[in-house]
C-alpha cells in the first residue's frame, strides 16, 4: 500500500512538474512574443525587437530625440559629419562614425552589427541595403502635417524603449508652448522664410520642410503661392523687396554644413533694406542646426518654436 502511494506521489510530482516546465516555456514564449513590435512606416512594415541594444541612427532629429529620452547607451554609430553642435556628445569614440548623412558607409554599418537603423529623406534610397544589416525604419517628417508626423515619430521611439510616460510629457510640453506661440503671431503681419546657400537665396512656403512657422505656428506667408519643394523657389533680392514680409526668417545652409557662413552679405542688401523686416529689426537668422539638419527631435522643435516665438517680441 505504502508503494502505491509513494508511486502515485511522485506521478503526481511528475504531472507537476511539466505542468510548471510548460507555463515557464509558455510565458517566455509570451514574453518574447510582446517584446517585438510592428512599425510602420512610410517605406513599410519592420518587426522591431523592443530596447534593441545597439541602433544605427542616420537621423538627426531622432538622435536628438534619444538623447531627450535618456537613450544615448542604446546608439552604436552615427554619421558624425555635419553633426550638430549641440548633439557633440556623440562626436566621441564611443560611437562608430558611419559615413555621411547622403553616403552612409555600409561596411561599417555592418560592422556595427545593429539590432536597428534609423533613417529618414536624405538615405530613403537605400532603404533595402539599411534592411540587408538590420530591422530599419524611416523617421522623416511629414511636412505636410509637422505635428502630427513628429508626435508619431517621437510615440514610435518611445514605444520601442518604453519611454511612453516620458515621452508624453515632453510632446505635452511642446503642444502648450506651440499654443502659446501661436497664440502671440502679431495680427495682419507677414512673414517669408528663405535659405541662403552660397550667395543663392531660395524662398520656402506652407507645407515645406520649413513650413511649420507658417502651418503650425500661423504667420501669415507674404507668398502663399510658392510652391512646396525640397529646394524651394529660386528668389532674388527684388522679389523680396517686392513681397515686402514683416518677418524676414533667415536659414544659413553653409553654417549648417560646416562652411563660410554667407547669409547676412546675401541678404542684406539695399534692396532688402527697404523692406518692413528689416526696418523694424526682424530679419531673424535662424539657428540652422535645428531648421537644416535636425529638426522633428524633441529638442529641436521645442527650440524651432521658442525661436519664432522670441522674433515677435523683438
Amino acid at each position: 500500500m505504502k508503494k502505491l502511494l509513494m508511486v502515485a506521489m511522485l506521478m503526481l510530482l511528475a504531472v507537476f512538474a511539466v505542468a510548471c516546465g510548460t507555463d515557464e516555456k509558455t510565458s517566455a514564449d509570451e514574453e518574447k512574443t510582446a517584446k517585438e513590435l510592428t512599425i510602420k512606416h512610410e517605406l513599410g512594415e519592420t518587426k522591431v525587437k523592443q530596447n534593441p541594444n545597439k541602433v544605427v541612427v542616420f537621423d538627426f532629429g531622432t538622435l536628438d530625440t534619444l538623447k531627450a529620452l535618456d537613450l544615448s547607451k542604446n546608439v552604436a554609430g552615427l554619421p558624425k559629419q555635419s553633426l550638430p553642435k549641440y548633439l557633440d556628445a556623440f562626436a566621441g569614440n564611443k560611437y562608430m562614425d558611419l559615413g555621411g548623412l547622403k553616403e552612409p558607409d555600409f561596411e561599417k554599418i555592418n560592422e556595427a552589427a545593429p539590432d536597428l537603423n534609423i533613417i529618414s529623406g536624405r538615405q530613403s534610397d537605400s532603404y533595402d541595403k539599411f534592411s540587408d544589416i538590420a530591422p530599419t525604419i524611416y523617421q522623416g517628417v511629414d511636412t505636410a502635417d509637422y505635428m502630427k508626423s513628429f508626435h508619431a515619430n517621437v510615440n514610435t521611439i518611445a514605444s520601442i524603449f518604453g519611454k511612453e510616460d516620458e515621452a508624453k510629457k515632453r510632446l505635452e510640453a511642446i503642444d502648450k508652448q506651440v499654443a502659446d506661440v501661436k497664440a502671440s503671431v502679431p495680427t495682419g503681419k507677414t512673414g517669408l522664410i528663405i535659405l541662403a546657400n552660397d550667395g543663392k537665396m531660395s524662398a520656402y512656403g506652407p507645407g515645406s520642410r520649413f513650413g511649420l512657422i507658417h502651418d503650425v505656428l500661423g504667420v501669415t506667408p507674404a507668398d502663399p503661392k510658392i510652391e512646396a519643394s525640397t529646394h524651394g523657389q529660386s528668389i532674388s533680392s527684388e522679389y523680396i523687396a517686392e513681397k515686402n514680409p514683416d518677418y524676414l526668417y533667415v536659414i544659413d545652409r553653409g553654417a549648417a554644413i560646416g562652411g563660410e557662413s554667407s547669409a547676412k552679405s546675401v541678404v542684406e542688401n539695399d534692396l532688402v533694406k527697404k523692406t518692413n523686416a528689416y526696418k523694424n529689426g526682424h530679419v531673424v537668422y535662424l539657428n540652422p542646426e535645428y531648421w537644416y539638419l535636425s529638426g522633428g527631435g524633441l529638442e529641436s522643435v521645442s527650440e524651432m518654436v521658442k525661436e519664432v516665438g522670441d522674433s515677435f517680441k523683438q
